[in-house]
């Protein structure tokens, strides 16, 4: 029987699983776009997983982050829950030990973490714009008529990168247009996108931070050629991205879960993937505040509720 951690980062775009075994070796990892369904994206993830992993094995702890990360905790009994700041911290400590910045970037957000002497000193994320992320990127590609797996390859492959507007979203791509309509090669143009995304996330996210390598770049974007070599261009160094750039959060999830080492995991077992799980919603009344309370059932029974800010609702069920 094989002892393993699991980890599950739910994110508005992708839900991410893996699995470590007891010495942090990763055995197994599933990514999944969540298409606003994150409960069958997790009983999918862990169906996965289980068929990858074979039935001989049995979970020791589990690990959840993103933004789904209460809902992941309730439907599988995780051991550890933690912040996706506190999760890709100790993913990329763990693969670059020493690791002083590290640039995440997904599909609807991006963040900023630097550590010093392997502890979080500061971060940040986007707020208000969603230029250089995952989707942007993607609407671009489809634009443009370019698979987006080509589109670092189009970005390495320019001489002159045109200098485009990258401030928001809005303005990038009114400005690509525009560059387009004059002439400029579709590999220029690219490049010149990835350069201006670069310097938007810089004098956004990365505004005040005193970045310092090693630098780490992880999230679905480090996949991208061309934001590779712009954020190195910019920065003036070497940019690392690891192996399992994709699926960082997770990793450290799982990470977490394994250091816990709790004496039993509460994991509620993988049969959960057959179950029925379903959230629904109500505004509370009981105050002028009109809190929007969401639950999550497993058939009838509610097994949580969260939402309310006074904890009439969220403290009445004992998760």
């Amino acid at each position: 029987m094989t002892s393993i951690y699991l980890g599950i980062d739910v994110g508005s775009v992708s839900t991410n699983v893996i699995a470590l075994d007891i010495d942090g070796n990763l055995l197994a990892s599933v990514y999944l776009r969540t298409r606003g369904q994150p409960i069958p994206a997790i009983q999918e993830g862990l169906r996965e997983i289980r068929a990858t992993l074979g039935r001989e094995v049995t979970v020791a702890g589990v690990g959840t982050t993103g933004s789904g990360r209460g809902l992941a905790a309730v439907m599988t009994g995780a051991d550890v829950v933690k912040n996706e700041i506190t999760a890709h911290a100790v993913a990329a400590s763990q693969v670059v030990p020493g690791v002083q910045t590290v640039l995440e970037i997904g599909g609807q957000d991006s963040k900023i973490i630097i550590l010093r002497q392997g502890v979080v000193t500061d971060f940040a994320m986007n707020t208000v714009c969603a230029a250089g992320t995952g989707s942007f990127l993607d609407q671009q590609a489809a634009r443009l008529g370019i698979p987006i797996e080509d589109f670092g390859r189009l970005a390495l492959g320019a001489k002159n990168p045109v200098r485009i507007a990258g401030r928001c979203a809005v303005f990038a791509e009114s400005d690509m247009i525009h560059k387009q309509q004059q002439g400029h090669p579709l590999d220029d143009i690219v490049a010149g996108l990835c350069e201006a995304l670069v310097r938007n996330y810089l004098n956004n996210v990365g505004k005040g931070k005193e970045i310092l390598p090693p630098v780490v770049f992880q999230g679905g974007v480090a996949a991208n050629a061309g934001m590779r070599q712009a954020f190195s261009r910019a920065l003036g160094t070497e940019v690392i991205v690891p192996e399992h750039y994709g699926v960082m959060g997770a990793y450290g999830a799982a990470l977490l879960a394994r250091e816990a080492s709790p004496k039993t995991s509460a994991f509620r077992g993988f049969e959960l993937t057959e179950r029925d799980f379903r959230t629904g919603g109500f505004e509370c009344r009981g105050c002028a505040n009109h809190c929007e309370v969401v639950e999550l059932r497993e058939g009838k029974e509610v097994l949580a509720r969260w939402g309310d800010r006074c904890g009439k609702w969220s403290n009445a069920v004992a998760v």
